[in-house]
């Protein structure tokens, strides 16, 4: 009988060290409010979802590669499903990154049926016929395929082809919560239809001086879609990611970005660290490989404070 007690003890001080550990970490994490010297934001756990609907279509856009466009809509796509929200990935990018990051690699990477690429291609396939399902409940995704990369010439004579990617989301909207799309490193066919079919924006923006620079390109890209195709496209957010928390130059990009787009920055940061770049090996989102780490607190933060914002259900 001590015996159990003693465990049972063992496991009550094991369960709320694990609680402290969990909020010492969020509490660690950098925030615009933080490094800006302003008043530190909460943002509540979201209730939870009672009616289906439409989904809200996001698209994580960036002309910069490297900018943390797939880790962001990997990791952000698998915090969300964790808050109960059904979440459908497009892998919209001719360098499948997205897709190898959940865990599709070899011969059937190079796969073109089934494919975002395929579906773009055949007026008779359906969309939701090609659905996958990820390591995480609630989180599927579609793959891409490096045949994306022939888009500028594959549809430059068609009618409407702004329009391709939205009429073939059209079927699977009330099935999920939020569509994410992973897009292409530049301002093309592809993005454009991403754009085109999406209701808000995230920005991924590496903290580095040359990155802001671009910042601007994007935004005017955005202002186009909405004069042309997509009136209702709104910015939900600038993310800064790859921020170093011992180097003032991470800093004085943050400021910048404050400065010049001061509604627009989120107030999640998102710091760099070697846990993304093993997760993206093992195929799995980091709030799967490396649950408790400082890369997953900061998305599903993200998650949060997007929700807070309106920009997810």
């Amino acid at each position: 009988m001590a015996k159990n007690a003693s465990q049972t003890s063992r496991q009550n001080v094991k369960s709320t060290l694990g609680i402290n550990k969990s909020k010492v970490r969020e509490e660690g994490l950098a925030t615009t409010a933080d490094v800006l010297g302003r008043k530190i934001k909460n943002f509540p756990e979201p209730p939870k979802i009672t009616e289906g609907g439409t989904a809200r279509v996001i698209s994580v856009v960036n002309q910069k590669g490297g900018v943390g466009k797939t880790t962001t809509a990997i990791n952000l796509g698998a915090a969300l499903a964790e808050t109960g929200r059904r979440v459908l990935l497009i892998d919209f990018d001719s360098q499948a990154s997205m897709t190898t990051g959940l865990g599709i690699k070899g011969a059937a990477l190079r796969e073109q049926y089934g494919s975002i690429w395929y579906l773009l291609n055949d007026n008779e396939a359906r969309l939701e016929d090609f659905i996958l399902k990820s390591s995480v409940p609630g989180l599927d995704f579609i793959r891409g395929h490096e045949d994306l990369a022939a888009a500028e010439a594959a549809f430059v004579s068609e009618i409407a082809k702004e329009h391709k990617l939205r009429k073939l989301l059209a079927p699977v909207l009330d099935r999920y919560d939020v569509v994410l799309i992973d897009c292409s490193p530049s301002l093309g066919t592809l993005t454009v239809n991403a754009l085109t079919a999406s209701n808000g924006v995230i920005i991924p923006m590496e903290c580095e001086y040359f990155a802001v620079l671009g910042l601007s390109l994007v935004k005017k890209t955005i202002q186009k879609i909405q004069e042309n195709t997509n009136p209702e496209l709104a910015i939900y957010g600038i993310l800064a990611t790859m921020f170093e928390k011992k180097t003032g130059h991470s800093r004085e990009v943050l400021e910048l970005i404050d400065k010049e787009f001061p509604n627009e920055i989120f107030d999640t940061i998102i710091s760099r660290t070697v846990r993304f770049s093993e997760s993206n090996v093992a195929g799995q989102p980091v709030t799967v490989y490396a649950s408790s780490s400082t890369g997953s607190a900061a998305y599903r933060r993200l998650a949060r404070e997007l929700i807070t914002r309106g920009g997810s259900k």
